[in-house]
C-alpha cells in the first residue's frame, strides 16, 4: 500500500513550553530594546517586514522574533501583520523583569552549571552587565517602587539627597527636579552604572547639581560632599549589607559618615518563604536565584527588623512593594 504520511504533531508538554517559553524570555528583552513593544503600543497592528527596516532590523530574524512573542499570547501573527495580543499589556509592563534576567544575568544565567560547583567559587567567579542591570531597574522602579516611595517623599523636607546604588541616576534626578534648591549625589560601584548615570543627568541639563560618585555602599568613608545630606535612599540593595553582623556595622558606617541625615528611605527585596516552588511569583525566582549564585544572602522581613535598632535606627514606617514578592521600603530615622 502507498501513500503519503502525514506526520502528527505531538502533543504540547509542560516541558516543551518551558523551553519555547525560555526563548520568548529573550524575545521580550529583544522587542523592548528594538522598539517592538512602542510600536505596537502605538497603534493596532505594524508589518513586520516594514518594521524590520525602519529599525535597521534583519528581516528574517525579526519574523522569528515575533514568533516568539506569538508563542506566549503576547503578539498574534497573520503573515506579515502582527497585532497585540492577549498578554500584550502584561508583557509591556514587565519587559523590564525580562530585560534584567536575559541581557542583565544572561551570562551569570547561562554558565550557572559552572557556577553552582564550589570549586569555580572563587574571586570574581560570575560576571552581570551592570549597564544593562540599571536599564532594567529603571523601569522596576518606575513600574513597581515609585507609586511607593514618591508618596512618602513628598511628606519629607530635604534640600541634600544621597543614593546609594545609584544605578541609573533616574531617581537623582526626579529628586533634583522637586525644587530648584535641592542637590544630589549619586553613588554606585560599578563603573558601567556611573557611565549610564551621568550621561542620563547631563542630558537632563542637572550635571549642576547632581554629581556621582564611584563606591562601595557597604564600605562608606567620610566624604565632604556628605555633609549636609539629610536625605539618603537605597533601592535594590540592601541586602549587600548581609550577612547580619556586617549589616549592622555598615547601617552603623552610615549614620557616622552622613552626620546631618534626617531620613533614610532603604527598600529591597526580602527572601520569600510562603510560595510553593510551582507557584513563585514574577521576578522572585530569578532574584533569588540570582542572589545565591552570586554568594549574596537575602535576608527575609523578619530578619531585617531587630537590625535596625542595634545599628542604631528607629523605623518609623514599612510599606509593601509587589514586584519582586515581600519587597519593603523601609522608613529609617537616626535614634
Amino acid at each position: 500500500m502507498s501513500g503519503t504520511t502525514v506526520a502528527q504533531a505531538a502533543p504540547t508538554t509542560t516541558v516543551t513550553q518551558v523551553f519555547n517559553h525560555a526563548i520568548t524570555a529573550s524575545a521580550i528583552s529583544a522587542a523592548w530594546e528594538t522598539g517592538a513593544f512602542d510600536a505596537l503600543r502605538g497603534s493596532e497592528s505594524l508589518d513586520a517586514d516594514e518594521f524590520a527596516a525602519r529599525e535597521g532590523l534583519d528581516a528574517r530574524s525579526t519574523h522569528e522574533l515575533f514568533r516568539a512573542l506569538a508563542a506566549a499570547d503576547i503578539v498574534t501573527r497573520d503573515g506579515a501583520r502582527v497585532r497585540r495580543g492577549p498578554n500584550f499589556e502584561e508583557a509591556d509592563r514587565s519587559k523590564s523583569l525580562f530585560h534584567w534576567m536575559t541581557r542583565g544575568c544572561g551570562e551569570l544565567f547561562s554558565t550557572l552549571p559552572a557556577l553552582v560547583q564550589e570549586k569555580n567559587r572563587v574571586g570574581s567567579f560570575y560576571r552581570r552587565d551592570a549597564a544593562a542591570i540599571s536599564v532594567a531597574c529603571r523601569e522596576i522602579n518606575a513600574e513597581w517602587w515609585d507609586p511607593v516611595f514618591w508618596p512618602v517623599v513628598s511628606r519629607l523636607d530635604f534640600t541634600s539627597v544621597a543614593d546609594l546604588g545609584c544605578g541609573s541616576g533616574e531617581r537623582l534626578i526626579r529628586l533634583a527636579r522637586t525644587g530648584p534648591e535641592v542637590k544630589a549625589l549619586g553613588i554606585d560601584f560599578a563603573a558601567g552604572a556611573i557611565e549610564v548615570a551621568t550621561a542620563a543627568v547631563a542630558q537632563a541639563g542637572l550635571s549642576d547639581r547632581i554629581s556621582l560618585v564611584q563606591g562601595d555602599a557597604t564600605a562608606l568613608e567620610p566624604r565632604p560632599e556628605f555633609a549636609g545630606v539629610d536625605l539618603l535612599t537605597c533601592f535594590m540593595m540592601g541586602h549587600d549589607f548581609w550577612p547580619r553582623a556586617e549589616a549592622v556595622a555598615s547601617l552603623r558606617r552610615i549614620r557616622e559618615v552622613f552626620p546631618d541625615l534626617k531620613h533614610f528611605l532603604l527598600a529591597d527585596a526580602t527572601r520569600t518563604t510562603t510560595y510553593p516552588d510551582t507557584d513563585m511569583p514574577v521576578f522572585s525566582m530569578a532574584f533569588e536565584l540570582a542572589h545565591a549564585v552570586m554568594g549574596d544572602y537575602l535576608p527575609t522581613l523578619e530578619e531585617w527588623r531587630p537590625v535596625f535598632e542595634e545599628a542604631g535606627w528607629r523605623c518609623d514606617g514599612e510599606y509593601p512593594i509587589s514586584v519582586p514578592a515581600d519587597s519593603v521600603m523601609f522608613h529609617l530615622v537616626p535614634n
